[in-house]
């Protein structure tokens, strides 16, 4: 049943190849897009009701299920943004209408990769399907085919697979530690299989390929000092894939370290992979902080914000405890669409003033006052103001770290937020405030993009005052998966 998922936005991506005007294709994109939200919906709830889905080399968990959910859902919002971005750009004939199939198809290509990534029970499918989301977001990143955007494809490209080496050392290095147990058997990949036998698996050799997917994986997630492709790819490419990048590519990457981090958990004890992943995650911080005051280019600011955001997911997942754990799962929904809205802003701004530098914005609340206010209201959303979700998350993974006793980590992520939280003050708050440098047509360049940050902005802050009961019980059932990391 599992494979009804995944043929979805197959059949989509091959309808929009075969379609031969905008309309029809982005009507079809958009429907292929909510129909996988609400399959993915539907799987939800039976993992919850019933359990865990095995179907051989798919396999669906609660942890699955919720990183799903997340892909399927700024799918979605991507695939309806896109009508307005994308719909814009082609009426301004900065491409053809080749070039816009060529996009959909992609775009719902690099969906079926992602959601790969998610139900493969097998850890040497996970690496391809990993693999794949590279394969298929290259084409997108390059898809301006400007030199900058084709440089960071090439960049993007090149990097990551160098990480994706490492990481298939990694896996092999996990078949290896279980092959005395399990001998050359057709499921010794698969992480269930791993997990039951976590306990016999080969120490030394399940340690050396923690550190090895951790710097694989790593590498796509952005931790620092493997981030160097992801300002390029994350600003070159078009807006709607920036916001897929950074909202839930990562998410997917992050996916894959956590598979393997419960494995070297119930192995080897919280110690070994959790302080791996309190290292990588505070050096992230501390460096995308850094880069963040400096930034000049919108899109280049919010890719240094994503790998700060993926350094605090692996802090509250190296802590571990209920609260790091609920933390770090409940933030990387709150990242998604805080990004994504972040994005979006970015993108209705470049499409109406033309450029992407902060300097040169300036009063945008006086000739574009929605997407002032929504981009502004995304700038406290991701900075974690109450009463928006990431308030929450953030301020559970903080007081993980205080009860402990990780007080240095603990002063210095505070510290990184506290700066970080200054400097996008100071840059979104340049962009919305203060005298116009120029004289614009007051205006919006499409009204679809201002609901679809609505829906996000709304989602922001309900999930800072409440979290739905099925969305709660599907984080705990998913935390619970970390239960060995108390």
């Amino acid at each position: 049943m599992i494979e009804l998922l995944l043929v979805i936005p197959v059949i989509t991506a091959a309808l929009c190849y075969l379609m031969n005007r905008r309309r029809a294709m982005e009507i079809v994109s958009t429907i292929g897009a909510a129909v996988l939200f609400v399959g993915v919906l539907l799987f939800v709830a039976k993992v919850l009701e019933d359990g865990p889905i095995y179907e051989g080399a798919l396999f669906m968990d609660s942890l699955s299920a919720y990183v799903l959910l997340i892909v399927a859902f700024m799918a979605f919002i991507g695939a309806v943004y896109s009508v307005g971005y994308m719909g814009h750009e082609y009426q301004e004939k900065q491409f053809g209408l080749g070039r816009l199939r060529y996009y959909y198809t992609f775009f719902h290509i690099f969906i079926f990769t992602m959601m790969l990534v998610c139900v493969s029970n097998s850890l040497g499918i996970m690496w391809i399907a990993i693999e794949s989301t590279t394969l298929a977001s290259a084409f997108l990143v390059g898809f301006y085919n400007k030199d900058t955007s084709l440089e960071a494809a090439w960049k993007y490209i090149i990097i990551c697979s160098v990480g994706i080496t490492l990481a298939l050392l990694g896996i092999i290095l996990a078949y290896a530690s279980s092959v005395s147990v399990v001998g050359e058997s057709s499921n010794a990949l698969d992480w269930t299989t791993l997990r039951s036998i976590a306990d016999s698996l080969d120490k030394d050799l399940l340690r050396i390929a923690f550190v090895l997917v951790l710097v694989g994986y790593g590498t796509k997630v952005g931790l620092v000092p493997m981030h160097t492709w992801l300002p390029d790819a994350h600003s070159q490419a078009p807006t709607p894939i920036s916001a897929l990048l950074s909202g839930v590519l990562l998410n997917c990457a992050m996916y894959g370290i956590l598979r393997f981090h419960i494995i070297s958990t119930e192995a080897l004890g919280p110690g070994f992979s959790g302080s791996l992943l309190l290292l990588f995650g505070v050096i992230s911080m501390v460096v995308a902080a850094a880069f963040i005051i400096i930034a000049r280019d919108v899109k280049r600011l919010l890719a240094y914000s994503s790998i700060e955001h993926m350094g605090i997911i692996a802090i509250g997942f190296g802590l571990g405890g209920p609260f790091g754990v609920y933390g770090a799962l409940l933030h990387m929904l709150n990242h998604a669409m805080a990004k994504s809205l972040l994005f979006f802003g970015a993108g209705n701004v470049l499409l109406k003033l033309k450029t992407k530098i902060m300097e040169e914005v300036r009063g945008l609340g006086q000739h574009m006052a929605a997407t002032a206010a929504l981009l502004f209201i995304g700038m406290l959303a991701l900075a974690g103001s109450p009463p928006f979700g990431l308030f929450i998350s953030e301020l559970s993974i903080l007081y993980a770290a205080v009860t402990q006793g990780q007080v240095v980590v603990g002063a210095l992520y505070l510290l990184v937020l506290v700066v970080i939280f200054a400097a996008l003050l100071w840059h979104i708050g340049g962009m919305v405030f203060g005298t116009p440098s120029e004289r614009v047509q007051p205006g919006e360049v499409s009204r679809l993009n201002i609901w679809v940050m609505i829906v996000l902005a709304t989602a922001l802050l309900v999930l800072g005052l409440v979290i739905p009961g099925p969305l709660a019980s599907l984080l705990d059932a998913a935390a619970s998966l970390f239960g060995g990391m108390t």
